[in-house]
């Protein structure tokens, strides 16, 4: 693979003359991977050239797994095929090609041809959509950014609703999306009656029942190319190569999305905050990553999901609680990001500082749930939701780990984080950083929570049942510690008053003892050093 530059030279040109004052550059970002990309719909075959771009910004500002960057680069590589079969202009520059920044790709084709002007889909975070809007001064070209329509609720519009509520709250928000939407809707009232079914999808894993297997991805020369460049370009990133089996087409991603509804959804909804030693994916969908590139659209997943409850294949919990995630919170998320940026990424309501152990990179840690969620996230990239919040994220609020690096470390680590996705779910969910602005209350939870959720607890050498001792678990001790060092500010939540009320009762002795034990456990537990080699 060579970047157009080298094959002008090396055989023949490439470039056509593109000097006509209609010709349009339109960007294509690794994360905007659709026919429904707006900039793209606008493009007229012949005319307009597409550009795209593996470049190295993107690929190093923070560690990310190899997992990631291979899926994003087989991706684009696989979408630069189809849009050039589709007869577009195609001018692709690839990793190899050594370009810095998407800046240094405008300067690039703008060198060579004259361009009318620059059409991009907005990007999805704030730092890149503030380099595009300076393109226009330093290139003394056109920039039209237009809005991502792939998203479900603009951000103009989730603004209008935010500015007419007293309160953020995902649950209104996520009602009148489905009204809107008219999903799972009849006669203008919610299907059963209710809007949410949450408390009948937290049942915990015990092995109950047989976890499906999954369907290979068969992997093609592009990807094998791609895996070959990313183990050479990034020896040091997390992510176990071995083991990649993402969709990298649109077409593949439908496939697994297809099993999902055909053998996974039906146990999601009961099984999907359920934690388990046998299977890292349970009966999950894994579509995130496809949705935040651009390979499955949000909106046919939603009525795929619908049409399968119609059809007997789940029942109305898993299907509501898939539906909710999808038309609530991501675009809840989305929006809440756009609305507070670039002012959220530094709230730090507990004013969290401590440095990040080191183990955050290699999983080796005593506490099965945390070695678990640690271990799995770094080998594959991938973590549901509850190993992301209530293991992962519990652990790091509880010790106080400095909000930066820990949000560092999210978009470092999963394969479908983007900042506009990551930064609100970690900060302001597993965190509690912006005060509770995304969440009511503080994610806080003992080791009892996870107990109940899993069978990782059988696996440990701590108990759940002790909150002091050798063999305590250290997430009880944890746990109150926060209680009774945040005491002053969580007396003013509504949903913390049973808790604080059960601390404040127990005797002066009972509190220091737990204090002073959370104290030293959590000095032992992050002083211990391993092995920083990142896996």
């Amino acid at each position: 693979m060579l970047c157009p530059q080298v094959l002008a030279v090396q055989s023949g040109p490439v470039y056509v003359c593109l000097a006509m004052s209609n010709t349009k550059l339109i960007l294509i970002l690794g994360d905007q991977l659709s026919l429904h990309n707006p900039a793209l719909e606008m493009a007229r075959c012949g005319t307009d050239v597409i550009v795209m771009a593996e470049v190295r910004e993107e690929a190093t500002y923070v560690p990310h797994n190899r997992h990631k960057i291979a899926l994003v680069f087989s991706a684009m590589r696989h979408f630069r095929d189809k849009l050039r079969g589709c007869g577009h202009l195609v001018h692709y520059y690839d990793y190899e090609c050594g370009m810095g920044s998407l800046g240094k790709v405008v300067e690039a084709e703008l060198a060579q041809s004259s361009f009318a002007g620059i059409l991009v889909c907005e990007p999805g975070e704030y730092r890149l959509r503030e380099l595009m809007e300076q393109w226009g001064a330093d290139y003394g070209v056109e920039v039209d950014i237009l809005q991502d329509s792939r998203f479900l609720c603009s951000t103009d519009d989730f603004n209008a609703w935010a500015d007419s509520q007293k309160g953020l709250r995902m649950e209104y928000f996520y009602r009148r999306m489905r009204k809107h939407y008219g999903l799972l809707q009849e006669d203008g009232k919610p299907c059963g009656e209710r809007w949410n079914y949450d408390h009948e999808n937290r049942k915990g894993w015990r092995n109950q029942v047989q976890v499906p297997e999954r369907p290979p991805i068969i992997q093609d020369d592009t990807t094998r190319e791609v895996l070959d460049l990313v183990r050479e370009a990034f020896p040091d990133n997390p992510g176990d190569l071995d083991r990649f089996s993402f969709a990298v087409t649109s077409a593949q991603a439908q496939e697994q999305f297809d099993w999902f509804c055909d053998h996974g959804l039906s146990n999601f909804g009961t099984y999907q905050d359920a934690l388990a030693e046998e299977s890292p994916w349970l009966f999950h969908a894994l579509v995130s990553m496809y949705l935040n590139i651009g390979l499955l659209e949000p909106l046919g997943v939603c009525q795929q999901v619908e049409q399968a409850w119609r059809d007997g294949k789940c029942d109305l919990a898993a299907a509501e609680g898939f539906i909710r995630q999808v038309l609530g919170w991501r675009e809840y998320i989305r929006g809440v990001y756009w609305r507070l940026m670039p002012d959220y990424k530094h709230n730090n309501h507990f004013l969290a500082d401590r440095p990040l152990p080191d183990w955050f990179w290699s999983g080796d840690t005593d506490m099965r749930c945390l070695s678990q969620a640690l271990t799995q996230s770094l080998d594959l990239g991938y973590g549901h939701h509850i190993q992301r919040l209530m293991v992962i994220g519990n652990f790091a609020l509880l010790a106080g780990l400095d909000v930066e690096a820990v949000c560092e470390w999210y978009l470092a680590v999963y394969v479908d984080a983007f900042e506009w996705v990551e930064l609100p779910n970690t900060l302001g969910m597993a965190l509690h950083a912006d005060g509770g602005i995304m969440a009511s209350k503080p994610y806080a939870a003992s080791g009892k929570y996870i107990a109940r959720q899993g069978n990782h607890c059988a696996q440990c050498r701590y108990s759940p049942l002790q909150t002091t001792g050798a063999n305590a678990c250290p997430y009880n001790s944890l746990y109150w510690r926060f209680i009774d060092r945040h005491l002053d500010k969580l007396e003013h939540n509504g949903r913390m008053g049973l808790i604080l009320n059960n601390w404040k009762k127990r005797s002066e002795s009972d509190k220091r003892a737990i204090v002073d034990w959370g104290d030293r456990t959590l000095e032992a537990v992050l002083s211990v050093q391993t092995s920083t080699i990142i896996r």
